[in-house]
């Protein structure tokens, strides 16, 4: 099994970038996604690496570089894009306490914060999995 890494910045950025390309139905170059979004071409640039491997995007190269993506993106769900980024809703990367020692709280924390972020990961997952991108799309464009 893949280790998955916490949420970050990434997803947000991932799906603003999803929707914009929907908005453009152009080809969209990384400077232009990252103007929109508020942050560096380089970073846009990582985050589509990934949303290219999944084939939610198609990545155009020389003169007129950038990328694209087809209708069917609609229909993708934000698990799937989280899914994408090999992300995790909730992923402690500290745990408190120490198995070893007697104290039933130090050596007993660890364990339950687990079982708790497992919960949490299964509602966030569900939950996820009913938002499309063209959810998110209509959201925006209701307005």
């Amino acid at each position: 099994m893949t280790e998955h890494k916490p949420m970050d910045a990434e997803f947000p950025l991932a799906v603003h970038a999803l929707v914009y390309l929907l908005h453009t139905e152009r080809i969209t170059s990384s400077e232009e996604l990252a103007d929109n979004i508020c942050t560096n071409p380089a970073r846009v640039r990582k985050v589509m690496a990934r949303l290219s491997k999944a084939g939610y995007v198609t990545s155009m190269r020389g003169r007129y570089s950038g990328y694209t993506v087809e209708k069917s993106l609609r229909k993708v769900t934000l698990k799937e894009v989280l899914d994408a980024l090999n992300e995790t809703c909730i992923c402690e990367n500290w745990k408190s306490g120490d198995i070893h020692r007697d104290c039933q709280v130090s050596s007993g924390m660890g364990g339950v914060m687990d079982g708790i972020y497992g919960e949490l990961n299964d509602v966030c997952d569900r939950q996820l999995q009913k938002i499309t991108v063209g959810n998110v799309f209509q959201k925006i464009f209701q307005k």
